[in-house]
């Protein structure tokens, strides 16, 4: 039996899994990431359905949308924009970049270079944009999905930990079960049934969604619970640093938006270890003697070792 839905999730989830195949718990992540106002990191190898989950995610809820092919001669200007000088009234002109949309699909961010990277930096994190001393504000909700081939492909350049961090959450959607890829062998293409798909919600619905997640309740035992985890991320052996003050409450944010999409008004303790490893896995670096280790086992070790309230 599939798990409980918020009945004002629900449509959105149903036609999202009728593009995207076998991959209800990810739908899911990426729903909750949405929720808690976050932006959204998807690795995994090319063909897997990246671009494809951007693309329902951003017809389904009716948000105008922009896709920022990223590549190693890409410039900031180009994502930005830029000011223009203007022969007639002898003034510059800002020009806006395609960063100026409700959801932005950053495609194969690790293949263009760290300065055209770091462009997403202020977007990210104070939704606006500072050029020639003028800042100009973003439309709202505004939202990132950036996809990345991984590191051992040829042509990429690693994001550093303060890009990563602008990052609420990192997913992979890995390969589909056989029976979901017999499916998409034998049914219609998904990237069309992706440009079909009729908006489920408006944005001002979306936005009342966001504040029903933020207003879920946290009870005092569950925020003893995750300070306990922060704080043994600090001291477990397997990191060389811990989750800062920030992780953390990016971490609260994505545990009421799992509940809020479970239909809860609380949040349990099995909301935070559902969230926990998309959460921090890409801001926890491995100590020198795990640098081998898989992220996520390591993520899920170190939260078996914290007891449960």
């Amino acid at each position: 039996m599939p798990p409980p839905v918020h009945p004002g999730i629900a449509p959105l989830l149903d036609q999202l899994n009728r593009i995207i195949l076998g991959k209800d718990r990810q739908l899911r992540l990426a729903l909750a990431c949405m929720l808690a106002r976050g932006h959204l990191l998807i690795e995994d190898v090319p063909g897997v359905g990246k671009t494809t989950l951007a693309h329902a995610l951003a017809r389904s809820i009716g948000l105008a949308f922009q896709r920022i092919q990223f590549t190693s001669d890409l410039l900031p200007a180009d994502v930005l924009g830029a000011s223009v000088y203007d022969r007639d009234s002898g003034s510059f002109t800002f020009h806006r970049g395609p960063i100026f949309a409700q959801f932005i699909l950053a495609d194969e961010v690790n293949r263009a270079t760290p300065k055209t990277q770091s462009a997403l930096l202020e977007a990210m994190e104070e939704e606006q944009v500072t050029l020639d001393a003028a800042s100009h504000p973003l439309p709202q909700p505004f939202f990132v999905i950036a996809t990345q081939n991984p590191s051992y492909q040829v042509g990429t350049f690693a994001l550093p930990e303060s890009q990563l961090d602008r990052f609420l959450m990192r997913i992979a959607l890995g390969y589909p079960d056989r029976a979901a890829e017999r499916e998409l062998l034998t049914g219609a293409d998904r990237r069309a049934a992706a440009a079909r798909a009729a908006p489920v919600l408006d944005v001002a619905r979306f936005l009342a969604l966001q504040e029903g997640a933020a207003a879920v309740f946290a009870a005092p035992a569950l925020i003893d619970y995750l300070q306990a985890l922060i704080e043994a991320s600090r001291r477990a052996p397997q990191f060389t640093s811990g989750l800062s003050p920030r992780a953390g409450l990016g971490l609260l944010a994505a545990a009421r938006a799992w509940a809020f999409i479970g239909g809860r008004d609380a949040v349990l303790p099995e909301d935070v270890q559902a969230v926990l490893p998309a959460v921090t896995a890409h801001r926890l670096r491995p100590a020198q003697a795990q640098e081998h280790a898989s992220p996520t086992a390591l993520v899920e070790d170190w939260m078996t070792s914290v007891p449960l309230p």
